[in-house]
């Protein structure tokens, strides 16, 4: 662009007030990016649900155990493929809260209706011979640095040893890749269900919630309302939802994150389009002379429309990419804490998002004051 060295030194024409600006620029596209992160994380789950997967737990809440015996009278029920089952287990690793899932399943029954997990066949036959044996997500493997043949002991909050321990100690077999979700499925420690129940003090017997795969997932809806009715008088009355609606559920029980963060973005960006357009008037109304001897010198009205816009489209456009790199690098630098959560990056998605972003606010702000220009009369700029 020939007139960029023009652009820029009219942009920086006040530098204190330009950076100023410029650096509230950058912190609201930081957030951007920092919550959006967040948002992708916590709606993931629902993105990768898949639509011919039930979800089977308690009617009352998710923290009440049901009976393992339902497993055999979900089986029955037409349009139902295979049927598996987890647990919240919970624990502490290292003296801290598990930032990462802990399930107990049976092996063979749970890769059954979760096929994304997969795994070597030396793998899966190492778990299935070992009673202590665990299997662990890659990326929390590399996060973590267990390799195979690792003793991963955790420290139990929910479920104390029969032998009144609170140590459950497992041994890695082997790794597993989701393939549809790396951010979250991947961050997951499956052991074994035997082990789990034979061992643990109480609720044996009982699971958390049960996955059923259904055989036509247009069908899902009839199967989760047959399942629930199979057991609706019983005492412990269910409720079946799809994947993905348990998914979003489980994100909401932290509020509705999707909500909370249009709401905050939407004050930041309301904030910076009033700052920046404040800004870019002051600016203009300090350069009228100058405007007018660009048009004396032969700059025409939609030239110097021009050169306003692109100084504020600069301007955005400078703040965002700065702003959303700053939200990559905070992201990546505490990779280690929050990936726990499904957060890994700032994708380009997000990249993308923002951009388009900084466009639309570049435009906004600087609309006003090019069209002002553009209309300026060389007479009356000269005589300011």
């Amino acid at each position: 662009m020939k007139y960029f060295s023009l652009i820029w030194v009219s942009l920086f024409r006040k530098k204190t007030r330009t950076i100023l600006t410029l650096l509230s620029i950058i912190v609201a596209f930081m957030l951007f990016g920092l919550l959006q992160a967040v948002n992708q994380a916590f709606s993931g789950g629902a993105n990768n649900a898949d639509a011919d997967r039930l979800v089977t737990n308690s009617r009352y809440s998710i923290i009440d155990m049901l009976p393992i015996s339902y497993k055999a009278q979900i089986e029955s029920i037409p349009g139902v493929k295979a049927v598996a089952f987890a647990s919240w287990f919970g624990g502490s690793y290292q003296d801290k809260p598990a930032r990462f899932a802990v399930f107990p399943v049976v092996p063979d029954e749970y890769l059954a209706v979760a096929p994304e997990l997969q795994m070597s066949k030396e793998t899966r036959a190492a778990w299935n011979a070992t009673r202590t044996g665990a299997v662990v997500g890659e990326s929390l493997a590399r996060q973590m640095h267990w390799k195979v043949g690792d003793k991963v002991p955790l420290l139990a909050d929910i479920w104390p040893k029969s032998d009144g321990s609170q140590t459950w100690t497992f041994d890695i077999v082997g790794t597993f890749h989701n393939t549809k979700d790396v951010a979250n499925g991947d961050s997951a420690l499956l052991f074994r269900y035997d082990y789990f129940d034979e061992a643990r003090q109480y609720g044996k017997g009982s699971i958390g919630w049960f996955l059923v795969k259904v055989d036509d997932r247009l069908r899902a809806e009839r199967v989760g309302k047959a399942i629930d009715a199979q057991f609706a008088n019983s005492a412990h009355a269910t409720k079946t939802q799809t994947e993905q609606a348990f998914a979003q559920g489980f994100a909401k029980q932290f509020g509705d994150i999707a909500l909370i963060v249009s709401a905050i973005l939407g004050a930041v960006f309301f904030t910076i389009l009033v700052l920046t357009g404040n800004t870019m008037s002051q600016a203009l109304r300090e350069r009228i002379p100058e405007l007018g001897i660009l048009k004396t010198l032969g700059f025409s009205n939609r030239a110097v429309w021009w050169l306003v816009l692109l100084e504020s489209l600069l301007l955005s456009l400078l703040g965002a990419i700065i702003g959303l790199l700053l939200a990559s690098f905070v992201v990546g630098a505490m990779k280690a804490a929050l990936s726990g959560f499904g957060i890994t990056g700032v994708s380009w998605r997000i990249v993308s998002e923002g951009i388009g972003f900084a466009l639309l606010l570049g435009l906004l702000v600087g609309f006003s004051p090019a069209l002002r220009a553009m209309r300026l009369k060389i007479v009356d700029a000269l005589r300011a």
